[in-house]
């Protein structure tokens, strides 16, 4: 049986991993989905057998490949080196022509590009002529010296411009949504952008970033957070290699002494004790300019900040602009404070852009001129009033993002008449705690009380809840029968908030859905409740260790970050378990444990953990009375505290009175407490339903 391209991908991913990889993480790397790795695996194992190897795997883990690092190595060189190439696939051949030019920027003969390619010399020719085009659009020229073979010129900045440029057109939005979704490091895998990109760079990259203040860069929508990492990670290889950009044109450090300058200056500091290198002033106002003119602030105005001279000018660009869309209706446009302001913080960095000749990706401006053709034209119209401000001709990228606005600024102008209500979304992802936290913070600061946002796991979406939705926010595949789901981007692009605008001004004109009222249907409701909840409990189930002199209070601050990754939730619950501790202590010694409990708006989960000590002995922290296991059960401060108490209650009779519970949490065996668990919620579970009936 041979080893097929796909499998040689996935071998070669597990092979070069440092540690466990998801089956998602692979699915993203490879530009597949889930489903076609884990069919790919069915037949692993026969392939690893000639090499004396393994496939192992572990829920919530991973996969990974075991055995000898000899056998390791005769399958890799199996699988040979590099990806798969179709020297037939014209526009494939040619990205890869653009590729090699900029990753060498010396000279370099066509002969040497036809053995890499295997192709003729001739062809080598023609495919050159046809990228000549796309090179000169970011200022560089090809320059062929008979003789010796080709070269590239043009500026540093030109040549970082067009390696940017080349990044973003074939960056997988798949890979990219992987890497999110499941934190995988590898964020653009081994194909072309990863030949361009050293991996080491860009995850220390994102390293440095992440290490920054959090709410700075929260703030960023995907894409802007993507062509940062992108744009630092070439400067720093460029850096490595001892190319600086001398200067940006028309920008004078001097300007730059605010918040944007001093985010670029942390990040440079974090990048320093990151990388061997000293990086000059020009390059941190370099980050600085890209940060200005991609990140979206809120700028307030009419009354409620004192205005300056560059806000009155702004205001008096944003008038005329209206007045150019619309002169009939531009008095009642200039009412809309949600518009204005939403235009005001997108010029900000859109004149950053234009003033430096910055480029923006548009991934949806052939759909909004097919869908909003007349708009758009009108659009053209305002870009010509920005475009005469700046001085600058206003690219149909820009004008894309103007029709957007403009458009949204429409749409509630037609149903200001009309009655609204608050619609109900669900936020969805793997976890429903992880990005779904991060979705919604940032639906609600762009939605404000225009929706009621609940999120979710895809496992939580019960009969009930889809009843009481009306549609759904999801960053994995999902189908929800008569809901409907809106597929998105874990960090939210601006296509995605534009379809989600849509489905809120769709869905608030629209009466309430109907919910039946009748007994057996409100017994079902409570039901599923239930189910979810117990569900819930026992897949998120946790198990850890502390050391046997740990503190009182020092194992709360760690209960808490076992809990939640989050600082503020972390804190609140440290908080609320004080709080209860402090009505009356949760440390039993005549049954050998503390039973620590709270409802706290520190998890948006019923939460059951279990805490023991390394050695299986006491705690000696007198405070601890020498008990040895520690129970944690949290419950959220929701409207289901009915139900979730009652399912904390029965576990915590279940520690008193079951002792083959107690004797299987005292050998430590996480699946072995989680199977005993759910037996025992089952027999719950089963009287409830005996109750209810």
């Amino acid at each position: 049986m041979g080893i097929t391209p796909r499998m040689k991908q996935i071998f070669q991913i597990l092979l070069h991993a440092p540690g466990a990889v998801s089956i998602q993480g692979l699915a993203g790397q490879i530009g597949v989905s889930k489903r076609t790795v884990q069919r790919e695996l069915e037949s692993i194992d026969v392939l690893l057998r000639p090499y004396g190897l393994e496939f192992a795997s572990k829920t919530g883990v991973g996969v990974w490949i075991a055995g000898s690092q000899e056998g390791k190595e005769r399958l890799l060189a199996a699988c040979g080196a590099g990806d798969a190439y179709d020297a037939g696939n014209k526009e494939e051949r040619r990205k890869r022509l653009v590729l090699e030019i900029l990753r060498e920027k010396g000279l370099r003969k066509l002969f040497a590009y036809s053995s890499q390619f295997g192709v003729s010399e001739a062809t080598v020719s023609n495919d050159l002529e046809a990228v000549e085009g796309w090179l000169g659009q970011h200022g560089l020229k090809v320059v062929r010296k008979p003789g010796s073979g080709i070269s590239i010129e043009g500026s540093e900045e030109s040549y970082r411009r067009a390696i940017r440029a080349f990044i973003h057109e074939n960056l997988e939005s798949k890979a990219a949504r992987g890497a999110y979704q499941d934190e995988s490091h590898g964020l653009w895998g081994k194909n072309s952008i990863g030949k361009m990109l050293d991996d080491g760079i860009v995850q220390g990259v994102m390293n440095c970033i992440a290490r920054v203040e959090q709410g700075k860069v929260l703030a960023f929508t995907e894409s802007a957070y993507q062509g940062l990492v992108i744009h630092i990670s070439i400067a720093i290889n460029r850096i490595l290699k001892d190319e600086v950009i001398e200067s940006v044109e028309g920008w004078e450090p001097g300007d730059i002494r605010d918040r944007d300058y001093q985010l670029a200056k942390e990040i440079v500091e974090e990048l320093e004790k990151e990388f061997p290198v000293s990086i000059p002033e020009m390059e941190v106002s370099y980050i600085c300019l890209h940060i200005k003119g991609a990140k979206h602030q809120d700028i307030q105005w009419g009354g409620r900040k004192e205005l300056g001279t560059q806000a009155r000018k702004l205001q008096q660009l944003v008038n005329g602009m209206v007045d150019a869309f619309d002169p009939g209706q531009a008095y009642l446009m200039k009412q809309d404070d949600e518009f204005i302001q939403g235009l005001l913080a997108h010029l900000q960095p859109t004149l950053i852009r234009l003033e430096h000749g910055m480029q923006i990706q548009n991934p949806v401006l052939d759909d909004i001129k097919v869908c909003y053709p007349e708009i758009f034209n009108r659009c053209t119209s305002v870009a010509e009033v920005l475009g005469s401000y700046i001085g600058k001709k206003v690219p149909e990228q820009e004008i894309g993002f103007l029709t957007v606005h403009f458009g949204a600024a429409l749409i509630r102008l037609e149903g200001r008449q009309e009655e609204i209500r608050k619609v109900q979304a669900g936020v969805v992802c793997s976890s429903g705690i992880g990005i779904s936290r991060l979705m919604l913070s940032k639906l609600q600061k762009i939605f404000r009380d225009r929706m009621q946002l609940v999120s979710y796991s895809r496992n939580d979406i019960t009969p009930y809840i889809a009843s009481r939705t009306d549609f759904f926010i999801s960053s994995i595949p999902m189908e929800v029968e008569d809901v409907p789901v809106v597929s998105v981007n874990p960090l939210l692009d601006e296509e995605d908030v534009e379809r989600i605008q849509q489905m809120v001004y769709k869905y608030e004109r629209l009466p309430r859905k109907q919910k039946e009222t009748d007994g057996f249907s409100a017994q079902l409701e409570e039901i599923n409740r239930m189910a979810t909840q117990i569900k819930n409990i026992i897949q998120a189930m946790d198990l850890f260790w502390v050391k046997n002199q740990i503190q009182f209070d020092r194992l709360l601050a760690i209960v808490a970050e076992k809990i939640s990754p989050y600082l503020d939730c972390q804190e609140k619950i440290q908080e609320d378990l004080f709080r209860r501790e402090r009505i009356a202590s949760q440390v039993f010694a005549e049954f050998g444990f503390a039973l620590l409990h709270a409802r706290t708006k520190g998890v948006e989960r019923p939460v059951f953990s279990i805490c023991l000590t390394e050695d299986g002995g006491a705690f000696e922290d007198p405070y601890m009375k020498r008990i040895t296991k520690v129970f944690v059960m949290l419950v959220p401060d929701d409207g289901d505290v009915k139900t979730n108490n009652e399912i904390m209650g029965y576990i915590s009779s279940m520690l008193i009175e079951e002792y083959k519970f107690m004797e299987v949490v005292a050998r430590g065996d996480k699946e072995e407490i989680r199977s005993v668990l759910s037996q025992n919620l089952k027999k719950y579970f089963g009287k409830y339903i005996a109750r209810m009936s």
